[in-house]
Order: structure tokens, then C-alpha cells, then sequence
């Protein structure tokens, strides 16, 4: 029993959380699995990570098996999906199978940018399939807000799992493909081991609006606006750039593009016809050139980014383009958990200035690329799978998902979190172990473990500030000149009018005056009374502890 083959499920990220989806399965007996891995992706850090840009799944589990790391398969473009491919990749070297749009997107996006890894990707595409270790993976077409998603169909010894990824049922999504249901239906009738599904939309009821409507509305949008239009939404989304293009077209306007990552996307969509039909999109530049009347700007920035575009725009700080009253913003997106105070700013700012503001809750002028609990329905018609998994979604969603699961008549419903082993096969599916998990973030060029050092103390600096003294110290203990002090992050003066310089500066005077000259003339024991007193001062008149850092220089 103990070489038995066995077929597990492990997700190391994007359970119980939106983005850093990555996901493993493996087959074989304990110990001498093989592995694929599906997705790798990178979430956005917040306001509470000072410094980190973006964070990916912890690789350690799988690192230390990978040279039975088979092969990376991207479901699709998204940074939550593919993001962090370039920051691991070269830990496993293994081959990294994706869509010709993502490997073009991934490109000009990630892997152009200096130091990048050559990564061994190779092209694959719906109808098609390709065998690494034990595992046979077909790519199926899945509709989503992005071109070429796709949901895979990974077949073992043990029988077949679809994995969904990102997904939605859609007859006219705009660009790209639609969901393969025919596909699904044959894998059905061959039989499903177990299906692992998305769940962002599953406490949705109905059914997702379609591309073809969001476009109408777009479009009815741009002819009726009287001067300016600005339409900001997901870059990667060339369903909606397409929709804003056949708009302005239509309306005699001209498509002006402000923002990198529109301009990456456009290049990559264009390249591969997406864009097919329409006019060029013009570069920012273009701007000063066109009537109020004959714009339409895309924008990125739809989820409140500071440095993006429509947040320079909205202050007036882009140095190209710029917005007055009676301008029209369209917010062609929804907001992801967490953004919703920098959006509003965005939009309290415009409104302020007389732009008008059109989001969705004023008009169908987004709709999700997820599927909503009656298209979940129909894809457990299709499949009629013997497990159900809930993936890609928070707590609340996963559990929706293992509870709407249950009523679909599935005969095993179980709901991991990161880092759970769960046994596919053979027996009943069960959790049997937990695996090392968490987070890396990304701290410029260098990743950094969730609980390494840098991050408290950042955290510590951005809440109570730092102040250094240099102290130079002869080796009869007497100090040589005054000590240089420089404060950051602390405020100038108290609410009685001292200065916190003050302070500060009769914190190390006193400690120095009231030192014996034998702790003087021991530089830690120096460092150390100044740094208590120093901290102790400021806290008692601030009522925080600043960082405190004092180096003592013999002389």
C-alpha cells in the first residue's frame, strides 16, 4: 500500500483569496510523484506592505521536488495567473505551456524588462494536447474578459480532471472564443473524475450579462457625449478596447491611448488580429491635435492605481492629457476587494472639477468574465463530475460553491484552503496533508519570505518614523563635538509649540551629562542609553516609539 499510485490536488495559492493563483498535481506513489503545475500567478500588495509591489505564491513544497516539476501550464494572460513566471521560473527550468496571446502579452510585458529569464515556453491551443510525465493536458476554449482563456482537461491513470480556470458563458464575447461547450459535453459522457471550478461569481444568481450588451452601452454612451469621452477599464481586457474602438468609429471619434500596459496590449492584440478592422489607436501625444468633440481616450487606471494614467489625469499632473468640466469618464470595470477608497478618491476628485462620472452603477458598462451560479449550473450538467473542488475565490465564495456543489447532486464535495493536500485518488477524496505554504513578496528585484525582518520593520517605520544619532567619542569618554541627529517621519513640533529638535536634542544631552564617564567610553553601552532615552522622550510626547538608531564613533 505504501508505493500505491495515488492522484493529488494541492493549491498553493488563490483559495480563500482573489489572485496568486497556482495550483499542483501530482501522481505516483509517496515520494516519487510527478508533478504539473497549473497557473502562477501574482496578487498586488497594499498600503500595509510598504515597498512591495506585488506577491506570489510560497514555492517551497514544490522547489524541493523540482526535478519532478513536469511542466507550468497558463490558463490565461492575467497577472493572477501568469504574473510571477518570470520571478520563479528559472528555480525549475521547466518547459511553460500557454496561448500565443499570453506568451506575446507575457513578452512585452514581463519577460523584455532587463535581467529576465529566457523561459522555455511553447504554444498550445484549444483542440490540441500534449503529454508531460503522467499527465495528458488539453486545452478547451473558455470565454473570458481576456482573449484566449482557456480550461484544461488533464487526464491521468486515475481518470480526468477539468481544471476551469477563469471562465464564463458568453455567445458574443467580444474577441477571441467562446465556451467549447460541445467539448465539455463529450468529456462528460467519457466521464469526470473531478472538477475544480471557479467560484468568484457563485453567490451570483443568474446568468452574466454579455459582452454585446456592454458594447451597445458604450456605444450610446460615446455618440451622446457632447465633449470628451474617457473610458477606463482592465488593459488586458481587448473585448472592452474593441467595443470602445467600434464605438468611436461609429461616433467619428479618435481612439487615444494613455497608459503603458494599453499600449503593450494594444500592440500584442493588433499582431494577432483582435483589433481587426478598426482604426490605429493614436499615442497620447496626439492629444493637443483633436476637438473635445472627436476624443475618446483610453485610460488605465481603473481600480485607482496612483501612478496610472486616469489618477495623473484626474490631477491634472499628466503631461499630455488633461480633463475639464463637462468631460465624460465611463469607469468600464467593477472594483476589486480593497480598491474602492483610491477609486472613490479618483472619482471625488473628477466630480469636483464638473466631469461627469458614469460607473456601474449608473449603466451596463461592465460586466464580470466570471460565471455566475446558473452558468456554474449548466458547466455540472456538462461534466456530471464524481469530486467538486471550489477554487479561485475568497472564504465566502469557496464556501457558496462547496454548498451550491452539494445541491448539484455531486457525489464528493471538498473544500481545500493553500497549502492542502487533497487525495484525488484512489478512494474517497479526502485532505490527507498540509503542505508548507504562504506568501513571497516581491521587495524590488529581490523576494522576500512574509515573515523576514525588512517587513516589520518597514511597517514600523511607516507608523512612528526614525531618528539617527551620530555620537564621536574620545577614548577618555568625553564627547568630540556636538551629535548629528536627523529625523524622518516625525512631526516638526508639538502642540505646545516645542520643537520635537528640542526634544530630541535634550534626550541625548541630558543621558550624556548624567552618564558615568566609564559606560561613556564603552560605545555600546553609549549607544544604548542614548537610544532608550531618545525613544523614551519622544514617546512620552507624541505617545509613539519611534525607530531609533545610534552609532557611536571612537576618536
Amino acid at each position: 500500500m505504501a508505493d500505491r499510485d495515488e492522484l493529488v490536488f494541492v493549491p498553493l495559492g488563490g483559495l480563500g483569496e482573489i489572485g496568486m493563483n497556482c495550483a499542483l498535481y501530482g501522481f505516483g506513489s509517496a515520494g516519487r510523484r510527478q508533478w504539473i503545475m497549473v497557473d502562477c500567478g501574482i496578487a498586488f500588495a497594499g498600503p500595509e506592505l510598504p515597498g512591495i509591489d506585488v506577491m506570489f505564491a510560497r514555492m517551497e513544497f514544490i522547489l524541493k521536488m523540482k526535478d519532478n516539476l513536469r511542466a507550468i501550464i497558463i490558463t490565461h494572460a492575467h497577472e493572477d495567473h501568469i504574473g510571477a513566471v518570470p520571478y520563479v521560473w528559472q528555480q525549475f527550468g521547466c518547459p511553460v505551456y500557454m496561448t500565443q496571446f499570453a506568451a506575446d502579452l507575457l513578452g512585452t510585458r514581463r519577460l523584455s524588462e532587463d535581467g529576465a529569464p529566457d523561459v522555455d515556453i511553447r504554444i498550445a491551443a484549444p483542440g490540441g494536447r500534449f503529454h508531460a510525465g503522467p499527465f495528458e493536458i488539453e486545452m478547451i476554449a473558455a470565454a473570458h474578459s481576456i482573449p484566449e482563456s482557456t480550461s484544461l482537461a488533464i487526464t491521468t491513470p486515475a481518470g480526468v480532471v477539468v481544471h476551469t480556470g477563469d471562465w464564463k458563458l458568453d455567445d458574443y464575447p467580444g474577441v477571441s472564443w467562446t465556451t467549447d461547450e460541445k467539448r465539455f459535453r463529450e468529456l462528460g459522457e467519457a466521464g469526470v473524475l473531478a472538477l475544480v471550478c471557479d467560484s468568484t461569481n457563485i453567490l451570483r444568481d443568474g446568468v452574466s450579462p454579455s459582452e454585446r450588451d456592454v458594447e451597445a452601452s458604450l456605444a450610446e454612451l460615446i455618440a451622446q457625449a457632447p465633449a470628451r469621452v474617457l473610458v477606463t477599464t482592465f488593459a488586458s481586457n481587448v473585448a472592452r478596447l474593441a467595443a470602445v474602438g467600434r464605438a468611436a468609429q461609429a461616433a467619428g471619434r479618435t481612439v487615444v491611448l494613455a497608459g503603458r500596459s494599453m499600449d503593450r496590449v494594444n500592440t500584442v492584440a493588433r499582431e494577432l488580429g483582435y483589433l481587426a478592422g478598426l482604426p490605429d489607436f493614436q499615442p497620447v501625444d496626439s492629444f493637443d491635435n483633436l476637438q473635445r468633440n472627436k476624443i475618446v481616450i483610453l485610460a488605465t487606471g481603473s481600480q485607482g492605481e496612483s501612478r496610472a494614467a486616469l489618477a495623473r489625469i484626474a490631477d491634472d499632473e499628466h503631461p499630455r492629457a488633461r480633463l475639464v468640466p463637462g468631460d465624460r469618464v465611463i469607469f468600464s470595470s467593477r472594483p476589486i476587494p480593497g480598491n474602492e477608497k483610491a477609486i472613490n478618491t479618483i472619482i471625488n476628485g473628477l466630480t469636483r472639477q464638473g466631469i461627469e462620472v458614469i460607473t456601474d452603477r449608473d449603466g451596463l458598462v461592465h460586466v464580470s468574465g466570471h460565471p455566475r451560479r446558473a452558468e456554474v449550473q449548466r458547466m455540472y450538467e456538462w461534466l456530471r463530475p464524481q469530486i467538486a473542488i471550489p477554487a479561485h475565490g475568497e472564504a465566502m465564495h469557496l464556501a457558496g460553491h462547496e454548498e451550491f456543489a452539494r445541491g448539484q447532486g455531486v457525489p464528493h464535495v471538498v473544500k481545500p484552503s493553500n497549502g492542502d493536500a487533497v487525495l484525488l485518488w484512489p478512494g474517497e477524496p479526502v485532505i490527507v496533508d498540509q503542505v508548507p505554504h504562504g506568501r513571497t513578496y516581491l521587495d524590488g528585484r529581490i523576494p522576500l519570505d512574509a515573515g523576514d525582518r525588512a517587513i516589520k520593520e518597514r511597517r514600523d517605520l511607516s507608523y512612528a518614523g526614525i531618528v539617527s544619532v551620530g555620537l564621536a567619542v574620545t577614548a577618555k569618554g568625553e564627547i568630540a563635538g556636538d551629535p548629528d541627529v536627523l529625523m524622518e517621519g516625525l512631526p516638526a513640533r508639538l502642540s505646545d509649540g516645542r520643537s520635537m529638535d528640542t526634544i530630541v536634542d535634550d534626550a541625548i544631552f541630558d543621558t550624556l551629562d548624567n552618564l558615568p564617564r566609564a559606560r561613556r567610553r564603552d560605545p555600546e553601552a553609549l549607544a544604548t542609553s542614548v537610544e532608550r532615552a531618545v525613544r523614551n522622550s519622544v514617546r512620552n510626547v507624541w505617545g509613539k516609539r519611534p525607530k531609533v538608531h545610534v552609532l557611536v564613533v571612537e576618536v
